[in-house]
């Protein structure tokens, strides 16, 4: 299993009222993570694409983001998690365009992640006529095949569909790696996970919350992907897992570490916004709040499963039932504690957690890249 972090840029309002540069400073500091976690052993970073999700994910012009850490970082892979590649978001041809040019900037560590957007909030600001916010499904497929053929024909011969065309012409760069980048769908439900299998997209699964809930999407991605009829060069068969991580050397200071950073409120925005998601009966609708839990109540989570909390030893129990459980991926999530705490976790996954399970030098994405290079 491999490790990676993801950055949203969360700014929420109870750092605003004591900060009022809160906003900059979440941005600086996720560089700054980014850059710890390349030096650690983190063999990705996705960076979100949201927009007007106030409090929750100001990292808007997410490109910009990954240009700047393609010159900071050497070795970790850039994800975009997401680039919304919907034509009434980014016209898909400037996609293309971005990604390409990532690619060469970055010496070939990117990562092609797309999606369709958080919610009803986002979606509509860009699609104020959509009725059926899963009519967004049918415009994503109207574009998503297109991708490889921009970047590995020499001119694109166009495309004329139901929601965007372009006539024939040159889509400039082309990759800098052959035959293109990875790709990858985010997906939120069993039906998106066994649908990016047939395409032979990897995964974003930002909607996994437990080990329990892995298994049944992991079970129909990994029952189809081996049927897969790829829309790319190639298959990446890639499921990547989201959880939170606070690790210390003292087990205690890691329970303090979780119980400040008020993951609940961070939660409670994800159903705020992410009202395409099912939302649990415990999770009360927004502005009510999901309780933060006591320091109590964090100490009796260590050790339960899956949960990345308390000092290395317990961070690699957990890091391996993840990695027992099938996933190809685990992501941390960042934003919740201070910024020595989360550097301290990153170091400390990457000192004591990683060379432990993940001992293949070799990226999984750049072997499924050089293999479809070597066929072409």
């Amino acid at each position: 299993m491999e490790f990676g972090i993801f950055v949203q840029g969360y700014t929420p309002q109870f750092r605003r009222e004591n900060d009022p540069e809160a906003e900059h400073h979440a941005l600086m500091n996720e560089l700054e993570l980014v850059k710890a976690a390349d030096q650690a052993g983190f063999k990705y970073v996705w960076v979100t694409e949201h927009h007007f999700l106030d409090e929750y994910s100001h990292l808007s012009a997410n490109d910009v983001f990954l240009g700047y850490l393609a010159h900071s970082t050497e070795r970790i892979h850039l994800g975009s998690g997401i680039f919304n590649p919907l034509p009434q978001v980014n016209h898909p041809a400037k996609v293309a365009e971005k990604v390409a040019m990532l690619d060469h900037l970055s010496g070939g560590r990117f990562e092609f992640g797309t999606g369709r957007g958080a919610g009803s909030h986002e979606i509509l600001g860009f699609l104020p006529e959509i009725k059926d916010l899963g009519g967004t499904r049918d415009i994503w497929e109207d574009v998503i095949r297109e991708f490889p053929k921009m970047w590995m024909q020499d001119e694109y011969q166009g495309y004329e569909g139901k929601y965007w065309s372009l006539p024939p012409r040159k889509i400039l760069p082309k990759p800098y790696v052959k035959p293109h980048p990875p790709m990858w769908y985010a997906a939120g439900n069993t039906t998106s996970y066994a649908m990016a299998a047939r395409y032979g997209l990897g995964v974003l699964g930002f909607s996994v919350g437990s080990i329990e809930e892995l298994k049944p999407v992991l079970d129909a991605y990994k029952q189809d992907i081996v049927n897969a009829q790829p829309i790319g060069a190639f298959v990446n068969d890639n499921i990547m897992v989201t959880a939170a991580a606070f690790v210390a050397e003292d087990r205690e200071a890691a329970v303090q570490s979780m119980a400040n950073g008020r993951l609940s409120y961070l939660q409670s925005n994800v159903f705020r916004y992410h009202d395409t998601f099912p939302r649990p009966d415990w999770a009360p609708p927004w502005p009510e709040l999901i309780p933060d839990p006591t320091v109590e109540e964090v100490r009796s989570q260590i050790g339960a499963s899956g949960m990345v909390v308390g000092d290395p030893d317990d961070a690699l129990k957990a890091c391996q039932e993840w990695a027992d459980a099938g996933a190809d991926q685990l992501c941390f999530g960042q934003g919740m504690a201070t910024q020595e705490e989360a550097l301290e976790t990153i170091r400390l996954i990457g000192e004591h957690v990683i060379p432990k399970i993940d001992k293949d030098p070799e990226f999984r994405t750049n072997r499924f890249r050089r293999e479809a290079a070597a066929l072409a």
